[in-house]
């Protein structure tokens, strides 16, 4: 082949990738969620470029706290995603450019050598959110020649620039998103999304007549601790009370963060009864743990109100019912709350 058929190849072939970046590009602009934008991206990555495997590595702790989070933790996630501490990931990218090998055994103890299965070849492409290098998208191949030193890395460098770039917009709508649902404190769901809920089981329960209950929840003598530990222990209740709480009650309830040291638990298709004996089972359960705080155990305890919906009352009227059961419940146990 002719010094001018290469080159007429080679066009041929920057051509064709920068088509494809081209297309990724476009698919990912339209996803509304960071999980969704990886995947998709993973996929067509993948498929496009017809690689043998392609995963996520991810900087363990991430530079950037907002980065993983609940929303990142589904089965899609655990299985095409890797934890690599940011030592590691450094060592990858020290330039902060990509890595493109097919001496494999210079990623001997830096990349997990489950990722590297059948490879012989790889392809390293560094991922930055403000400055800072958050992750690498690992490409492998079976064919030794796919990836090697001498290739440039200008269309891998363009893909690094984009990706970031539309992921970096996804997770400021997310944290938006984030910050307008949820209690920043406890993690817990805020007041507005309770609301969002609450319409929701009343006009499920008012068209198929399916009941549901309510808790409302407050912290035993919480000034006190304030006062006497600080406010830094009083956060620490708070987060300790709202995660309990989460983990305690079934998958299809819901926790939410309504004011200060008040919490509401949305009980789906619970009777009255059902929701005094759940009431019971929490209040148990912190008087039998307490906080591990400084080095010693901190008696933490709650009071609950339990109302059941009965499709008329509206929402506010709803929690004042249980707020109302809460105080006198409150009032009946006077001796059962914690001392300092």
């Amino acid at each position: 082949m002719s010094h001018i058929q290469q080159l007429i190849e080679n066009s041929k072939a920057n051509e064709d990738i920068a088509r494809k970046l081209f297309e990724i590009e476009t698919e990912i602009l339209a996803c509304q969620s960071s999980e969704e934008l990886l995947q998709r991206l993973l996929d067509l990555i993948k498929v496009k470029f017809q690689l043998s495997s392609i995963s996520l590595l991810l900087a363990e702790p991430t530079p950037l706290s907002y980065l993983i989070n609940g929303n990142l933790q589904s089965h899609w996630h655990q299985k095409n995603t890797k934890q690599i501490s940011v030592e590691k990931l450094t060592l990858l990218h020290a330039n902060k450019k990509p890595l493109l090998t097919n001496q494999l055994e210079q990623l001997n103890n830096i990349i997990p050598p489950v990722l590297l299965t059948g490879a012989k070849s790889v392809a390293l492409t560094p991922l930055s959110l403000e400055g800072k290098l958050f992750g690498s998208l690992l490409f492998t191949d079976q064919a030794p020649a796919r990836f090697h030193d001498k290739l440039g890395t200008f269309h891998l460098e363009q893909l690094a620039v984009k990706v970031s770039l539309c992921l970096s917009n996804v997770l400021i709508r997310e944290q938006l998103q984030y910050m307008a649902h949820y209690d920043r404190l406890t993690g817990v769901a805020n007041r507005r999304l309770m609301e969002v809920c609450l319409t929701e089981e009343l006009i499920r329960q008012r068209r198929y007549g399916v009941p549901f209950s309510v808790l409302f929840i407050d912290c035993n003598k919480f000034k006190a601790i304030n006062d006497t530990y600080g406010h830094d222990c009083g956060d620490k209740v708070l987060t300790y009370v709202a995660n309990q709480l989460q983990n305690l009650v079934r998958e299809n309830d819901k926790c939410f963060r309504y004011a200060g040291d008040e919490f509401v638990v949305v009980l789906a298709s619970q009777t009255l009864p059902e929701a005094e004996q759940a009431s019971d089972r929490l209040c148990q359960f912190f008087i039998n743990n307490p906080m591990p705080y400084q080095h010693m155990f901190l008696p933490v305890s709650i009071s609950c109100g339990a109302a059941e919906s009965d499709g008329k009352q509206t929402m506010d009227e709803l929690l004042r019912s249980a707020d109302k059961r809460l105080y006198a419940n409150k009032k009946a146990d006077n001796g059962m709350v914690f001392k300092l």
